[in-house]
């Protein structure tokens, strides 16, 4: 398996990370003091980061989304927004990540008073300042909450911004009872304009909600999908079967924006030995790995790819396909895939060949 050592030194790239998600606990205490906050279940940054866990690692998607509360209760000035953008550069930085798409929902920062416009500038602002002079970029994509009505104003929004590094459009949230065509006038509005579209679909539910996100709607990468591997048949030597869902998904390369902790804590998944991620590899699908939320998972993007390396024998080849899947999956400039794609190039292939394909522990 990997050695820690070389997962973090690795350049990586990241595609699904949730800003109200990352928080640092140290952060969320401050700023809750700072705002006289009465609300969070204690004010020690060491037990507060081992709440998060424990409440997001209950097996419910819906459970898991409780915690947010407390983070998105410090997240509602410009001030603060500023700062938790700008912290969440800095580690991602920090993590080796050399690219980075953070997703947010505008709609949920809004309770004392701030408009739209402010909380989008404060968090582009934010990105900016933490990722100056640290080997990163980090581009945004703004979320719409699947259970409320406001999606088409959040891709207007996306669109106005398109300019200054938001370069994507999501919903988010609870998923079961609220299909992706929900929001289709939103999506329809993104595949008008040439924006691209990421849907969280297939996290707890099956494929009907996958099928729906990449034929109706127009996405071209899957928040999570895990209900693909039901498309997918169990005996790892059989073919691929009339699935009709996973040839697109092959054919077009869309782009499955895998989270093992995160899926493992909600109960998608029963152990991290059933994720179907390594079979979705296998397959030639093209899989990511990526945190969702850092801090309610205790994780970061080197972590997912160690437990990932323990669980399924990955070596550096392999988390070299995972890179370069993320990478052509990206929503950037063809320019800018390539200026990283050799930097990726250059670091994994020199480090598969001195480093024995990295499997040692220094």
């Amino acid at each position: 398996m990997l050695s820690p050592e070389i997962i973090q030194t690795a350049p990586k790239i990241l595609l699904h990370d949730h800003l109200d998600g990352g928080l640092r606990p140290s952060t969320i205490v401050q700023l809750a003091k700072d705002s006289e906050i009465k609300s969070l279940p204690t004010y020690n940054a060491n037990e507060l980061g081992d709440w998060m866990t424990a409440t997001a690692d209950r097996k419910d998607l819906e459970l898991y989304l409780e915690a947010f509360a407390h983070t998105l209760s410090v997240m509602q000035t410009q001030d603060s927004l500023y700062r938790v953008a700008a912290e969440c550069a800095e580690d991602l930085a920090d993590d080796g990540i050399i690219y980075a798409e953070v997703r947010f929902a505008p709609e949920l920062h809004l309770a004392n008073g701030l408009t739209v416009t402010q909380v989008i500038e404060s968090v582009l602002d934010g990105f900016k300042s933490g990722s100056e002079g640290r080997g990163i970029i980090v581009n945004t994509l703004i979320c719409a909450i699947r259970s409320r009505t406001r999606s088409k104003e959040m891709m207007e929004h996306a669109l106005h911004f398109r300019s200054r590094g938001v370069v994507g459009f999501d919903i988010a949230g609870p998923e079961i009872g609220y299909p992706p065509s929900d929001h289709l006038t939103a999506f329809l509005l993104a595949v008008d304009s040439n924006f691209p579209v990421t849907i969280h679909a297939g996290e707890v539910g099956g494929v009907d909600y996958i099928r729906e996100a990449v034929k109706a709607c127009g996405a071209s990468r899957i928040g999570h999908g895990l209900g693909l591997q039901y498309e997918i048949p169990s005996n790892k030597d059989a073919g691929l079967g009339e699935s009709e869902l996973v040839s697109l998904f092959l054919d077009e390369q869309i782009a499955l924006e895998l989270c093992p902790s995160s899926n493992l804590h909600i109960g998608a998944v029963d152990s991290l030995s059933e994720h179907p991620i390594s079979r979705f590899i296998d397959l030639g699908l093209c899989a990511t790995v990526n945190t969702d939320n850092r801090l309610m998972s205790n994780t970061s993007l080197s972590k997912e790819l160690l437990i990932c390396s323990e669980a399924f024998g990955w070596d550096i080849t392999t988390v070299y396909t995972l890179m370069r899947n993320a990478l052509s999956s990206s929503f950037i400039s063809s320019q800018l895939k390539e200026d990283l794609s050799s930097v990726l190039s250059n670091w994994y292939l020199l480090n598969s060949q001195t480093k024995g394909n990295g499997n040692e522990r220094n």
